[in-house]
């Protein structure tokens, strides 16, 4: 059993401001993009009620958009981690930013499936840039000494947009201007201002302003893995070409492991995420729209503080292991969607916040560990676009289920559901409890 050897380090006063610059910047950028995505989420409570679309754009419509939407999600995923990787994140962000505005603003002037469907492919395609584009700068300026605890608080950008996006985009399309059409031209301005946000303070690498690599700049700290027969193997030095950095970490079976599982985890989330405030108005009847939308905001909140939390327990108790931080989510996890059902069955407004905050709280725990922290820890920093997008691009196919399923399925059955897919997804991970990181 080997030990873990941490010395001292110098630090470098402009190296740190630019990491805290980077770590804001695509934390701001990140948690933009759900101002576009969320925009057909809230608009769907108006377009249900509104007699001049509702006759074409269905329940069954609205999930079949999304669907769509989502299969464009996952193929760009697997897609820009590599571009990333090879010509580096900031003109693949800035490109899924631009792109997503225009289209979420087309989406409110022509509501119409003939316009709505290739719009939603758009859409999709410009979203799935930013996860593995950001994560991969992050990779650029923080070791995997620090990733649990670094990443951990990152990670809560994407809770944190999902928890504010729905409820502003809500409030200035419900009650500022009583139509939905102006929950997606308040996403697309959102969206426009964090553009330019990105284009004056992002920076793909350190050494784009003058600074040794990371691995360098990190190199007096040292950490030997635990065990080292759970050690992950390394993956190969990077690729010069998009497809040979795709092939690589494609070949790595941790990443595959993880990937598997996220498939499983995702429905449940997009699920929440996509139609949160028609679930909530079906099992709550009498609520009102703004109540409907504001309601799910408990998800949100758990799932702000829930990586913050995982990742530091993943760092401090159990020393850089991401993998039983993941299975003591799921298993919360597990417990709480199997019982949904009965939970909520009295209607009762209170109860339905609670419920929802343990959900947000044991799904967006493990989330973080797969999605982010772990896929960057076995990609390492050199194949950290790749390792993302192939791991969140196997979550994106399982999210297609949770923007579609909704729209099909009564809301027991769909929990349930999710309830089985989340156990299978702790059993897949059981196995590798002790596995550590490549070194980057």
């Amino acid at each position: 059993m080997a030990q873990t050897i941490m010395t001292t380090r110098t630090t470098i006063p402009r190296y740190e401001r630019w990491r805290i610059q980077i770590f804001a910047i695509t934390w701001i950028a990140y948690a933009g993009f759900y101002f576009t995505r969320q925009s057909f989420a809230v608009a769907k409570l108006g377009i249900l009620e509104d007699p001049l679309v509702n006759d074409v754009l269905t329940k069954g419509m609205l999930a079949n958009l999304d669907a769509v939407y989502l299969a464009a999600y996952a193929l760009g995923q697997f897609v820009w981690g590599s571009v990333s990787d090879r010509y580096g994140p900031r003109i693949v962000v800035l490109g899924g930013l631009a792109i997503s505005a225009v289209a979420t603003m087309f989406m409110g002037i022509l509501p119409a499936v003939a316009f709505l469907l290739p719009l939603m492919i758009i859409q999709g395609l410009a979203q799935s840039t930013g996860w593995s584009g950001t994560l991969k700068n992050m990779a650029q300026f923080f070791a995997i000494s620090e990733r649990g605890r670094v990443l951990g608080l990152w990670s809560t950008n994407y809770a944190f947009g999902g928890l504010v996006a729905a409820p502003v985009l809500g409030w200035v399309a419900y009650s500022v201007f009583d139509s939905w059409r102006a929950a997606f031209f308040a996403g697309a301005a959102i969206v426009v201002v964090v553009f330019v946000a990105v284009v004056v303070f992002q920076r793909n690498t350190p050494e784009d302003v003058g600074l040794p690599p990371i691995e360098e700049y990190r190199a007096e700290e040292k950490t030997l893995p635990l065990d080292d027969s759970a050690a992950a193997e390394v993956i190969a030095e990077p690729a010069r070409s998009v497809r040979e950095s795709f092939v690589v970490v494609l070949k790595d079976r941790m990443v595959m492991t993880l990937g598997m599982a996220y498939f499983l985890l995702k429905p449940a989330r997009y699920a929440i995420l996509l139609w949160g405030p028609v679930i909530v108005a079906e099992r709550l009847h009498g609520a009102g729209h703004f109540q409907a939308i504001v309601i799910p905001i408990a998800f949100g909140v758990a799932g702000v503080v829930a990586p913050m939390v995982i990742g530091r327990i993943s760092d401090k108790v159990f020393t850089a292991r991401r993998i039983p931080a993941c299975v003591l989510s799921l298993a919360v996890l597990v417990a709480v969607l199997a019982l949904f059902t009965p939970l909520t069955a009295a209607g009762n407004a209170w109860i339905m916040v609670g419920v929802l905050a343990v959900i947000g709280l044991s799904i967006y725990g493990a989330d973080a560990m797969i999605s982010c922290v772990s896929a960057v820890d076995f990609g390492t920093s050199k194949h950290a676009g790749a390792a993302s997008g192939i791991i969140n691009g196997c979550g994106s196919v399982g999210a297609i289920l949770g923007g579609l399923l909704p729209g099909y399925l009564g809301t027991s059955t769909l929990f349930y559901g999710f309830a089985v897919a989340a156990f299978v997804a702790m059993l897949l991970l059981i196995p590798h409890w002790n596995r550590m990181p490549a070194a980057d």
